[in-house]
C-alpha cells in the first residue's frame, strides 16, 4: 500500500493532544511569573518554545498519531518484508517501514540479512515468517 502523508485529520489529532500540555505549562509559567515576577515577555518566549517544538517533532511522530487502516496485526498475514538481520530462527523483519519481531516457522531453513520473507502466522506480536518468492517490500 502507498503512503499517503499527513491527513488534516492526523494534524488536528495531534494538536487536539498538545493542548493539555501547552495549557500546563501556561498555567505552570502564570504561577511562576507571580511568585517570582517572571517578566511577561518570557512566558510569551518560552510557550513559543514549546509550540515551535511541537511544530518541528510534527513530522517525526505523524505515524503515531494515524489510525490503523489495516485493522489488528493478525492483518499481517501474507505481507511481505525484509530480514534485517540473520533468521535462525527468530529476529526482526522490516515490513512498511516498521521493524517486527520474526520467527521462522517450522521447517524453514535460516534466513540472512536482506532476504525477503512473507508472514505466514501471527502469535502475539511475533510474526511466524517463511521465505517469499518476491522481492522484498518495506
Amino acid at each position: 500500500m502507498k503512503e499517503t502523508g499527513w491527513t488534516v485529520r492526523v494534524l488536528v489529532r495531534y494538536i487536539i493532544l498538545q493542548v493539555p500540555g501547552t495549557a500546563l505549562l501556561i498555567l505552570i509559567l502564570i504561577q511562576i511569573h507571580k511568585w517570582f515576577d517572571l517578566p511577561v515577555w518570557s512566558i510569551y518566549g518560552l510557550v513559543a518554545i514549546s509550540v515551535a517544538k511541537d511544530v518541528i517533532l510534527f513530522p517525526f511522530v505523524r505515524r503515531a498519531h494515524e489510525w490503523n487502516s489495516h485493522g489488528d496485526a493478525h492483518s499481517m498475514v501474507g505481507r511481505q518484508g525484509t530480514a534485517r538481520e540473520r533468521l535462525a530462527p527468530s529476529g526482526y523483519i522490516r515490513i512498511h517501514g516498521e521493524l517486527w519481531k520474526a520467527e521462522l516457522k517450522n521447517g524453514n531453513p535460516p534466513m540472512e540479512k536482506g532476504e525477503a520473507v512473507r508472514v505466514e502466522e501471527v502469535r502475539g506480536l511475533t510474526l511466524l515468517v517463511a521465505p517469499s518468492r518476491e522481492e522484498g517490500k518495506e
